[in-house]
């Protein structure tokens, strides 16, 4: 709906009209650009499926990338595109063979040689017999009949016709091969044109050869080249780089053409070539063209075939044209995979995709390009300095809203809990009410306020609320915590399908801190060979490394460190493992492996757990797996220190993790 010009408003209009206006606007072909009514792009379920793969270790550019090869419910992706193309390209080639010009020649030379026959047979004269011994000695290569025919005087009216019309045939072949206007500028061919064609391609070689030399009069040459001979090329090029550029590519597919025939068929073609009108000087002025253009474009490829196997015969012209769209599609397949450095969907060919998988195609790339760039543009994902594609901060909160939704769902339906997701900024309500006093932030309790207000009424009538009315609900004030999270990263998370459930329990944790307990302070600590602080930016886009070794000490050190930053606040360590402590840290900081465990190892691990306990520290370990070894250790651990030790699933970590969470809060209120 516009005004008939891309981007236009819609024009107004008094009544319908014969153009067809209605209502004031008018109606006209959608041209293309973004669909008016297509429907929105659904940002919330890319992001989930970026999380999805980010979580499992990926980087948020290969996330992106893996995001537009599978695209969305309502949004095909490059997959599909590229195997529509490939299918495409598998039914030109089973539908069509490539032979079909000397197909046609050899029945126009046995239809000749037939007729030919047919008219001598009743002569009773020596000249005929001499004539058929003639014909019965031509040799069987089509090319070499057609040379020795050359100068055979035809007694049959049809026989040389057809003789006539397979030295038209070729020079039609050859020429419609390479150039796109000579179908129409060689209709009815006859000594005048094949002079015209005769002309032009000793210009157009001199042109070619000039601009080779990097002779200066080559623009004028080109201008004056167009002016006699443009009638030959209406792809209309500017100057000698374009033509030199559509030649080429024609040229190139010729090549291919005869690089999809067998040796004896090229060889049957190169003769039947230099009976091209019967003048072999065209064949000859063609070859020198080719040997040009290959010299000045090699990057075309000129070595490359098609491999035909279909019953469907193809002319050499035709051919050309089947090559050169396999050729389009190969590259359309290339640009679709992305898969060379510094690929962008920029780089597919829109009008190719369009002219050879329809304007369905076209609309998909253009709509995974809007969903790049409105994932950028929403605030989701950004670039960092170093020029690498990172999830925004926004985009973590919408993907730690999620999983928190589905673990605290999960916890309510496992444990019948109440829904801990609409818990008070102020505090936990303990049941009981009082009047409301200047200050208080405390909500009201709406039933006792309103009964007060009754009563009142009822024994003296005044305003239907009075501030003397109000009742506000107590609530306790929540104990701050100090709460460190420890990961295991170790190369087991990653081998045994664990690192995705440990990176989603992460984020939950912390969006449930950072949105219902703001008060709280959620410290992040992974740990393999060494332990590391990060925050939940880097721990959701942590790509997985091969690393041995599960250093809690170090985890264990650093998570004490943080505790004595907060002493007013109650402190709270949750460990995610998977496997039992095998490296430790010594006194100058290196970070000693060995495995099974040394003794040191345990016991400076134990040290750090019972300093933990002597500071009150509430322990949880989450133990994923069934390793024996571990499930001593952390038995142990617990009787140290006091702990608890959680065996879940992987569907049930978060649930675990943020349950517990909840219930150290309450419990030490």
């Amino acid at each position: 709906m516009d005004d008939g010009a891309e981007g236009g408003e819609p024009r107004r209009a008094g009544r319908e009209g014969p153009e067809g206006d209605v209502a004031g606007y008018r109606y006209v072909r959608w041209h293309g650009g973004p669909d008016p009514l297509a429907p929105p792009i659904d940002l919330r379920a890319a992001l989930a499926e970026l999380g999805r793969d980010v979580m499992d270790g990926s980087s948020t550019r290969a996330a992106l990338r893996e995001l537009l090869r599978r695209g969305l419910p309502d949004r095909t992706g490059l997959d599909e595109l590229t195997r529509r193309v490939w299918e495409q390209r598998s039914r030109l080639q089973r539908r069509h063979r490539v032979d079909g010009t000397l197909t046609e020649v050899r029945e126009l030379l046995a239809r000749a040689l037939a007729e030919e026959r047919r008219v001598l047979f009743p002569e009773p004269t020596d000249d005929a017999r001499f004539r058929e011994m003639r014909l019965d000695a031509l040799p069987t290569n089509p090319g070499r009949a057609v040379r020795e025919l050359g100068d055979y005087q035809w007694r049959s009216e049809q026989a040389a016709a057809d003789y006539a019309r397979i030295r038209e045939l070729l020079g039609e072949q050859l020429l419609d091969a390479r150039f796109e206007g000579m179908r129409q500028a060689m209709r009815d061919a006859g000594p005048e044109q094949v002079a015209q064609v005769r002309a032009m391609l000793a210009d157009l070689n001199a042109l070619l050869a000039a601009h080779a030399a990097g002779e200066p009069d080559v623009p004028a040459r080109f201008t004056a080249f167009m002016a006699e001979h443009g009638r030959f090329f209406p792809e209309q090029p500017r100057d000698v780089e374009e033509l030199i550029d559509v030649l080429a590519a024609r040229a190139a597919a010729a090549a291919r053409t005869l690089n999809s025939l067998s040796p004896q068929q090229r060889a049957e073609l190169a003769e039947l070539s230099r009976q091209a009108f019967g003048d072999p000087r065209l064949s000859e002025a063609l070859g020198e063209l080719d040997a040009r253009l290959q010299s000045l474009r090699p990057g075309e490829d000129w070595q490359g075939s098609g491999r035909f196997r279909g019953s469907q015969p193809l002319s050499l012209s035709e051919a050309a044209e089947a090559l050169t769209e396999l050729g389009e599609l190969d590259e359309l397949a290339e640009q679709l995979g992305q898969a060379y450095p510094g690929a962008r969907l920029e780089d597919v060919d829109l009008a190719a995709l369009e002219r050879r998988l329809g304007p369905d195609a076209r609309i998909a790339v253009r709509g995974l390009t809007e969903l790049e760039q409105e994932l950028t543009r929403g605030g989701l994902l950004s670039r960092s300095a170093d020029g690498s594609l990172r999830l925004t901060p926004r985009a973590l909160r919408t993907l730690g809203q999620d999983l928190l939704r589905d673990v605290l769902d999960q916890t309510r339906t496992r444990r019948g809990e109440r829904d801990t997701r609409r818990a008070g900024s102020a505090g936990e309500p303990t049941g009981a009410s009082r009047p409301w006093q200047f200050g208080d932030t405390e909500p009201w309790d709406a039933a006792r306020t309103a009964r007060n207000a009754a009563l009142r009424r009822a024994a003296l009538p005044g305003p239907v609320l009075a501030v003397a009315d109000i009742e506000v609900a107590e609530s306790e004030t929540r104990t701050r915590a100090a709460v460190v999270l420890c990961v295991d990263v170790s190369w087991s998370m990653v081998q045994d399908g664990r690192w995705a459930p440990m990176k989603r329990t992460a984020l939950a944790l912390h969006h449930l801190v950072s949105t219902r307990f703001r008060g709280d302070d959620l410290h992040l600590v992974t740990f393999g060979r060494r332990a590391a602080t990060t925050d939940i930016a880097g721990l959701t886009e942590l790509e997985a490394t091969m690393e041995q070794g599960t250093n809690l000490h170090h985890a264990l050190l650093l998570a004490g460190r943080h505790l004595r930053r907060h002493p007013d606040a109650m402190p709270v360590v949750l460990v995610v493992t998977d496997g039992e402590p095998t490296a430790h840290l010594e006194p100058d900081g290196e970070a000693v492996f060995d495995y099974p465990p040394r003794p040191e190892t345990l016991r400076a691990t134990l040290a750090e757990v019972e300093a933990l306990a002597r500071a009150g520290t509430a322990l949880s370990v989450f133990r994923l797996g069934d390793d024996e070894r571990l499930t001593v250790f952390v038995d142990l651990l617990a009787r140290r220190a006091g702990g608890r030790v959680f065996a879940p699933d992987l569907d049930g970590l978060g649930a675990a993790v943020v349950g517990d969470y909840l219930r150290t809060r309450r419990s030490r209120r």
